[in-house]
């Protein structure tokens, strides 16, 4: 997802603000910019689409000014064209922005300003800020003063910084959602969406909680809350050890993972969403005739990629209307398996070496099936075996048990589902567009759940010690239920099933008890009742429920212990996002119980053997 930097001292700004948004390429961007403060009521901002040397080509390097925001920017609201890049300005000039996440009240602030008086030059949401700011300073507010109140009317999720021409001497952040980082300097002090575009000039950084303003001058930085009581946070230094920074100023690898997955899912969206109506550009070497003539898909896989799998069937099944099969890769080869005429074989492997899916892939083509691979590393076997590959970008996953892979590998297989639904003619009216638009609103939605992680290590505080789970979802939440089952597995070494809802009283109703914690999926879908009517059942004996609910619902109160409300989504991406308050809770049971989370025991990253 977006990524910001800014810098106040008395260095050349420009060369600092560049460097840091390239280290933060790999979150997922599709536009970028800076904005210079000289300090002579006047500011110079350069913005371009596309990637950053498009933008570093029009910069001024040589630029002395020591004050300056930067972005880049991954498009949710407005096309990824240079207008909507940011930084955003008021139309007086005065104040510039930039923004992580979304404002979710925009249309309704936009509505209010454009009454006021003011003119919208973009298609974004962020741009309701400096023209915010800039209407309250009209009326005689001082720049922090009218920033504080402007964030207090923003509601959603944010990190934000923000310039005035008149003012060279501060810069204003808030934090809301989405990381934000302050470098301390001597002299000059830096921010950032990451500490590593910091490592480079200091070491001492304070980490921004929600809910948090800050000042920050050449001096300073001062810190205060939306009411504007003072607020202290500590220092930390972050040692110049290779692999700590490789880690991000985060405790394991899986943990760094996990917030990963907004910028991962970016980074696999990135130029595969249409614009202007066109179709889904996937990079796929089939004909349009080809397409129409996949009459039956099989899915292979192992472990977390094959419940991507067991998710991508409904997608495929019901976007494509394409019958789908969802096979284990250890076991495809050993069952004499019927390839009819016009069977497209999906291998999904995350390092796309796993010995068993290559096995079963080799097999699948072997009697006459297409082959396309699913896969995280360029170059791979898998992607050189198959005759077509789509990439899941998810960069490098060094924790041993799956997390942004497995997301990513969701995002393309309902990509895919897509472009397949658009050949066929199979797409409802509308939901195509419907999903487009949940799909690039996908990464914040993510970096809303992932700021439910006190919440999920108060539940990991509390059941850390019972000795088996039982996760439970319907439709394609079931399939989330047995990676929720298996993350616990594979790092605390909980004993945990997963099951769909309903055939929990065709056996595993005889195992619960007050002891038994019981995970519960329940997005407000298709599915929401009768879900509620399996949990009451669980209920009735003593079942234990944990309950994962959209914001609103309240049908569980009255029987779950413990309730976590999620945000509303689009019910073919519910997957991508209820998973990951479940790999959190298996990451903090783990590291409560003294795991090694990045290592467990017995298992691999890329299982290279059968």
């Amino acid at each position: 997802m977006c990524g910001i930097v800014g810098y106040i001292g008395s260095q050349a700004a420009a060369p600092i603000l560049v460097d840091g948004l390239r280290s933060l390429e790999y979150r997922g961007y599709d536009s970028a910019g800076i904005a210079l403060n000289p300090g002579d009521g006047r500011f110079r901002v350069t913005r371009a689409s596309g990637k950053l040397n498009n933008l570093q080509a029009r910069v001024d390097m040589a630029d002395p000014t020591s004050l300056g925001i930067g972005h880049t920017r991954w498009a949710t609201h407005g096309r990824p064209t240079e207008a909507n890049a940011h930084p955003h300005r008021s139309p007086d000039g005065t104040v510039v922005a930039v923004h992580n996440g979304i404002f979710e009240n925009f249309l309704e602030l936009r509505a209010e300003l454009t009454a006021a008086g003011h003119a919208f030059a973009t298609e974004t949401d962020t741009e309701c800020l400096p023209i915010l700011v800039s209407h309250l300073m009209a009326s005689g507010l001082a720049f922090r003063e009218a920033f504080r109140q402007a964030i207090g009317r923003m509601h959603g999720i944010y990190a934000v910084a923000c310039l005035h021409a008149a003012d060279p001497g501060r810069v204003l952040v808030a934090r809301s959602g989405p990381p934000l980082v302050v470098g301390l300097g001597e002299g000059e002090n830096f921010i950032a969406s990451d500490v590593i575009p910091l490592l480079r000039h200091t070491r001492r950084v304070i980490y921004l909680e929600d809910g948090d303003l800050a000042e920050i001058t050449r001096e300073g930085v001062s810190l205060f809350r939306l009411d504007g009581t003072a607020v202290q946070r500590p220092v930390f230094t972050v040692p110049y050890d290779p692999v700590a920074a490789e880690k991000g100023g985060f405790k394991h690898f899986m943990q760094k993972e996990i917030f990963e997955q907004p910028l991962a899912v970016s980074n696999t969206l990135l130029d595969r969403l249409p614009l202007d109506g066109g179709e889904i550009p996937l990079d796929l070497p089939y004909t349009l005739d080809e397409l129409r003539a996949i009459r039956r898909i099989t899915i292979l896989a192992c472990g977390t990629s094959r419940h991507a799998g067991l998710v991508g069937q409904f997608y495929l099944e019901h976007l494509a209307r394409i019958g789908v099969e969802v096979d284990y890769g250890s076991e495809y080869r050993y069952r004499d398996p019927v390839v009819p005429e016009g069977t497209l074989a999906i291998g999904i492997t995350q390092s796309g070496e796993t010995a068993d899916t290559l096995a079963a892939l080799k097999e699948a083509a072997s009697r006459g099936a297409r082959t396309l691979a699913i896969c995280n590393v360029m170059g791979a076997t898998a992607a050189r075996q198959a005759e077509a590959t789509l990439l899941t970008h998810a960069g490098p996953e060094i924790g041993v048990a799956s997390t942004k892979a497995f997301t990513t590998q969701l995002v393309v297989l309902l990509l895919l589902a897509l472009r397949l639904g658009e050949a066929r003619g199979t797409l409802a009216p509308g939901q195509r567009e419907e999903i487009i638009q949940a799909l690039r609103e996908l990464p914040a939605l993510l970096e809303r759940a992932g700021g439910m992680d006190r919440q999920l290590h108060a539940w990991a505080q509390k059941w850390h010690e019972a000795t088996d789970f039982l996760y439970l979802g319907r439709g394609p939440l079931y399939p989330i239920a047995l990676e929720g089952a298996l993350k616990l597995k594979e790092l605390s070494y909980i004993h945990a099933e997963g099951y769909p809802a309903g055939e929990m009283k065709h056996g595993p109703i005889a195992l619960i008890d007050r002891h038994l914690p019981i995970v519960a999926l329940m997005p407000r879908d298709a599915h929401r009742e009768k879900v509620l009517s399996n949990l009451q059942e669980a209920a009735a004996r003593d079942g234990r429920i944990l309950a994962l609910v959209e914001e609103g619902d309240t049908g569980l109160d009255h029987i779950a212990e413990d309730v976590l409300a999620l945000p509303r989504v689009n019910p073919w991406l519910a997957p991508i996002l209820y998973v990951v308050p479940l790999q959190l809770l298996s990451y903090h049971i783990a590291v409560i119980r003294g795991c090694d989370v990045d290592q467990p025991r017995n298992l691999a990253k890329s299982v290279t053997v059968e």
